[in-house]
């Protein structure tokens, strides 16, 4: 592959370029990335929201897939939740219950994230296709815009139940030192795999 065509494509595509069923396998790959993840859940007791692997994966699917197949591993995930499969943290389904008694998982305290995954799969996706993922400190920066995201949507739909500050208190505060250990772990992740799709 030709370093022009390095330079014009996402990881994914760099590795594999896009044709018959690669697409599809690669979005079905990311859903289910997204989905182990997901099961590294450790709840936290002052708080609805556990600490999970998924944001560290969907920010490594958005940035290998690119915006629109990130973005579609996202919604496959979200879609298999909604069938019922047990794909969201800890083992749970959309309709598993929440921490709010009566209310399932796709309407409860931490749906908001999951939204956030979409937008953050997007917005680090098309951050990738324009190459910011090809060093640290910029892949760094384009990881953190996937974290704002997905604080942004999550708090968000938890500010309606508990108030913006109870929000941030609950599902911000307690998550920034862990989402910054992704952050740079993903960050470095990019970089280094470029480097080995180079030679």
């Amino acid at each position: 592959m030709t370093a022009a065509a390095i330079r014009a494509t996402t990881l994914a595509w760099a590795v594999v370029p896009p044709r018959g069923l690669w697409p599809a396998a690669t979005v079905l790959g990311g859903s289910a990335l997204i989905a182990l993840a997901a099961q590294l859940a450790i709840p936290l007791p002052f708080t609805p929201v556990p600490v999970t692997g998924q944001t560290f994966a969907v920010l490594l699917v958005g940035a290998a897939l690119g915006a629109r197949a990130g973005t579609l591993a996202v919604l496959a995930y979200l879609a298999e939740g909604l069938l019922g499969a047990p794909v969201f943290a800890g083992g749970k389904s959309a309709w598993s219950p929440s921490a709010l008694p009566g209310v399932p998982v796709i309407l409860g305290p931490s749906a908001g994230y999951l939204a956030g995954f979409a937008a953050a799969a997007a917005l680090v996706g098309w951050l990738a296709e324009r190459g910011l993922d090809r060093r640290f400190g910029t892949a760094a920066l384009a990881m953190a815009c996937g974290s704002v995201a997905i604080y942004l949507f999550g708090a968000g739909w938890l500010a309606r139940s508990v108030g913006i500050e109870a929000a941030v208190r609950l599902g911000v505060l307690p998550f920034l030192a862990g989402d910054l250990l992704k952050v740079l772990l993903a960050a470095a992740a990019l970089p280094g795999a470029w480097r080995l799709v180079r030679r």
